[in-house]
């Protein structure tokens, strides 16, 4: 019994040992990026992604994520999808709240077309809401956003540039709007025209209700950034 502890005991010393996990990470992260962008989601298996990583193994794999879905979970976090600027809106120097939600709002646009990673990503965001685990979670993250969008309603409210009522309820109408309603992906228009028609509605609810965010130029980032997904 002694002899075969000790045979054990040799051959994990002997056993490689990953000096470097982030970079073991990185690889895992970058491969699955490129099989998911130019494979597909659906069709890239956690085998395919291991048949790339140029030797690594399936414990590699396994040691750092659960699943694909979990490598797209840790894509997700590391461009940003998804994830609207909030510090940098919360910290400029702006006349209003109003001003302030209308900054996040291009800021978050902007971001979405920044390079072509992040354009492919954001689609790849949005095909996936279809399926009700990504859908849910994209609605957890939703609710966060919300949260933080409140104070700045709140902070509008305060100084007139929005009309006074439920700050929670504005963030979430406008939250709704804009990452529900308005998205082709969860919302097919019948045709372009009526993509179009949604923003003349939803421009005029807003207005209706005192929440005037959206201008000229945010309705030229949304325009840009859906052409730009739908190209890639």
């Amino acid at each position: 019994m002694k002899s075969t502890l000790q045979h054990f005991k040799r051959k994990r010393e002997k056993m490689p040992r990953n000096k470097y996990p982030e970079e073991t990470r990185q690889k895992i992260m970058e491969t699955a990026l490129e099989l998911f962008l130019n494979k597909g989601y659906d069709e890239t298996t956690v085998l395919d992604i291991i048949a790339n990583l140029g030797g690594l193994t399936r414990g590699a794999f396994y040691h750092h994520f659960k699943s694909k879905d979990d490598v797209l979970d840790a894509l997700f976090a590391r461009f940003g999808v998804g994830m609207l600027p909030m510090e940098q809106a919360r910290e400029a120097k702006v006349s209003s709240g109003l001003e302030r939600i209308r900054l996040l709002l291009k800021l978050s646009l902007q971001s979405n077309t920044a390079n072509k990673e992040i354009t492919k990503l954001t689609g790849m965001v949005l095909e996936l809401m279809q399926k009700p685990r990504f859908f849910y979670e994209r609605h957890l993250e939703m609710l966060e956003h919300i949260s933080d969008i409140e104070p700045m309603v709140a902070e509008g409210m305060a100084d007139g540039s929005i009309r006074k009522g439920n700050p929670r309820a504005y963030a979430e109408i406008l939250m709704l709007l804009m990452n529900l309603w308005m998205i082709p992906h969860v919302f097919p228009p019948a045709s372009p025209q009526d993509l179009m028609d949604k923003g003349e509605i939803m421009y005029e609810m807003l207005e209706a209700i005192g929440l005037p965010v959206l201008d000229s130029e945010i309705d030229e980032l949304y325009v840009k950034t859906l052409k730009a997904i739908e190209k890639e």
